[in-house]
């Protein structure tokens, strides 16, 4: 990899009245891989192990190479431009339509709020029901939810963060378990090997193709979240030089544990039993062989899923901060709470707006539009960055090798594409979503063109 530009100036302090800058180095790294780890890979396998059979470890495969392909894109434009905001300001950069601009904002808004709401989904099903034999209504339990992290955002970011880094290690905690389980498995010799490289699909070519990339679409649900770091840039010190290693330190360990706990998910657990579970690692456990509490490891999947949900509740509401700076929405969205210097309107707005989403879909609905939804930003930002190559700045930056954002481009627009055969609904759910976003926009317009003239 390389760098350019001439000087070597560091990142500026935040401004009067700006976020707190209160995120080094290790924080960020380990932010990163617990914005990755979560929801996805606890809940959704057996959805993805549903698409495409005992082989179910190669969609995650690919979905590795093509985080890896983006996030390069990400690294070099969060170098060059370290504030929040995110894909929307590389976006206005790039193309400076502010229509698009507001589209993909809103594309990236929506796909954290879906996650975030497929995180309590989560949050109530089989790993809960391990603990509590009470028929708790699920979107109570939900609504709940939401409400609490949203109080935990309005505190601060530095006890977001460092309570991101606790559930963060206790996730991890929960895939080292299932690796353990695996390799004892391995070494007694238990598990079913050939189921490895058995595909759902009976037949070859086009039905094998769509198979797999609808399963690598779905499970591309459990990579998403590294975009979502850099909309930290302002809260973070030096963000020049600390996001490079920390995101790619972050896929790297991330994509490494998904291939493993999937060849250990399918090697002990058939992918019937696991598509019918809204908690599959849980079967793995229990078929492992090993005298592991099962309650103890749904406790740890709880606390996984809570994590994916605080982040992305945090994110989202970074991202209205930014973009109202950027005046792409009101500016009264990037109001902050003085003292805690947190984005107090940004929190309600998306709080809000993931309670009224909690009851749209299921937990497979919700991750699959997640995915769609940041497949069409990311076609977007790798297009961003070789445009932007046309843009220097003073300070040095990573800069990715042109093919990398090129081949990011192509696979993901592949697999947002209708050849990675995902039901109608995440289609329809996208264009509710966006079709609010164009008339958010025409209202927003208004607006700002009234106070102009005013």
């Amino acid at each position: 990899m390389t760098t350019s530009g001439t000087s070597t100036t560091a990142s500026p302090p935040a401004e009067e009245g700006g976020l707190h800058r209160a995120i080094g180095p290790k924080l960020l790294i380990l932010f990163v891989i617990g914005d990755i780890l979560g929801t996805g890979i606890y809940a959704t396998t057996g959805k993805v192990a549903g698409k495409v059979g005992g082989a179910l470890w190669v969609p995650f495969a690919i979905g590795f190479v093509v985080a890896i392909l983006t996030a390069a894109s990400y690294v070099e434009l969060v170098g060059k431009y370290p504030k929040a905001a995110g894909a929307a300001l590389y976006t206005q950069k790039a193309f400076k339509t502010p229509f698009l601009t507001f589209i993909i904002a809103f594309m990236v808004m929506c796909s954290g709020l879906s996650s975030a709401s497929a995180a309590a989904r989560a949050f109530s099903g089989d790993y809960l029901a391990e603990l509590t034999d009470d028929a708790l209504p699920p979107t109570l339990i939900a609504i709940t939810f939401i409400v609490l992290l949203a109080a935990l955002n309005m505190r601060g970011v530095s006890e977001s963060v460092k309570t991101n880094v606790v559930l963060t290690l206790v996730e991890l905690t929960g895939l080292a378990i299932i690796l353990a389980i695996g390799a004892y498995a391995v070494l007694t010799g238990d598990g079913e090997p050939s189921r490895l490289t058995q595909f759902e699909s009976d037949g070859t070519g086009y039905a094998l193709l769509t198979g797999v990339l609808g399963a690598t679409a779905l499970g591309f649900f459990a990579f998403v979240g590294f975009e979502d770091s850099v909309n930290m840039a302002e809260e973070t010190k030096d963000p020049v030089r600390t996001f490079p290693r920390a995101i790619f330190i972050g896929v790297a360990v991330t994509g490494t544990i998904y291939v493993l706990v999937a060849l250990v998910s399918s090697l002990l657990v058939d992918h019937k039993t696991l598509e019918g579970s809204s908690g599959p690692l849980l079967e793995v456990v229990k078929a492992g062989g090993v005298d592991f509490p099962h309650e103890l490891f749904a406790l740890i999947a709880l606390f996984a899923v809570t994590n994916s949900a605080l982040i992305n509740i945090m994110m989202a509401s970074r991202l209205c901060y930014g973009m109202a700076n950027e005046r792409i929405l009101p500016r009264a969205m990037g109001r902050v709470l003085a003292g805690r210097r947190t984005p107090v309107v940004g929190i309600v707005f998306v709080s809000l707006l993931a309670i009224g989403l909690v009851s749209t879909g299921e937990i497979e609905g919700l991750g699959d539009t997640t995915a769609f939804l940041l497949l069409c930003v990311f076609a977007v930002v790798n297009v961003a960055v070789l445009v932007l190559r046309r843009d220097p700045v003073e300070h040095r930056h990573f800069r990715a090798p042109t093919v990398l954002p090129v081949l990011g481009a192509i696979t993901a627009l592949i697999l947002a594409s209708p050849l990675a055969d995902r039901p109608a609904e995440v289609y329809i759910r996208a264009g509710v979503l966006i079709a609010i976003g164009i008339a958010l926009w025409g209202v927003n317009k208004v607006v700002l063109g009234a106070r102009d003239e005013d």
